[in-house]
């Protein structure tokens, strides 16, 4: 197995990642503000305490890993730009240590050159860009940092994201191709466990529901 590094470990996302990355025998270490809001405990988990906005704890919990899985994201409060500067320190500290392989989340709203979106898409997006429009701008700096960053990246983007059981199986296309409008957390988590090895999808943006 591998020694992950994962940033966004205490939400609803990322505990589900977190789980499944433990479960099947990989070393995480993870970067948190309140290790109290970690809700499991582990000798294959390594916690260290700080903001993503901290290069030192940023490289800290880097340093050692063989690939990086990033699912922070924006909540009440947040600085407007908190995904495109937490991803620059991340990139910064994956090139200090050598590591190569970066999977990150972000919602359908950022657009990739495959997508075919119909109306309902079209009306999702402009909801989003009207009433979350900061968070969007975020999600495009996060992906210029990336494009430009020479790694092996790939951008996961999702749909509604629902608290339902994990059906197994998923859809992974584009938006408006062999797409849907929602899935689950918990099938969402294991598409994302799949990048860590795979390489499909490295300087691509696909698109996983249900």
């Amino acid at each position: 197995m591998v020694t992950i590094a994962l940033f966004g470990a205490t939400g609803k996302t990322g505990r589900r990642v977190l789980r499944r990355a433990i479960d099947r025998g990989d070393d995480v270490r993870v970067l948190v503000r309140d290790r109290e809001k970690l809700t499991m405990s582990s000798p294959r988990l390594t916690v260290i305490e700080g903001d993503v906005l901290d290069a030192a704890k940023v490289s800290e919990t880097v340093a050692a890993a063989d690939v990086v899985l990033s699912v922070f994201g924006q909540v009440k409060g947040s600085p407007a730009s908190l995904q495109t500067d937490g991803t620059a320190l991340i990139v910064q500290a994956m090139k200090k240590h050598g590591v190569r392989r970066i999977v990150t989340l972000s919602g359908g709203g950022l657009p990739a050159e495959p997508d075919r979106p119909k109306v309902a898409d079209k009306i999702i997006r402009f909801l989003l860009k009207t009433l979350s429009g900061h968070v969007l701008a975020d999600a495009r700096g996060h992906l210029t940092v990336l494009q430009g960053s020479g790694l092996d990246w790939t951008v996961v983007r999702g749909p509604r994201l629902t608290e339902k059981p994990g059906t197994g199986t998923y859809r992974v296309g584009w938006v408006g191709v062999n797409a849907s409008t929602q899935i689950s957390r918990d099938d969402l988590s294991d598409f994302l466990l799949t990048q860590v090895d795979d390489r499909t999808f490295v300087g691509q943006l696909p698109f996983v529901s249900a």
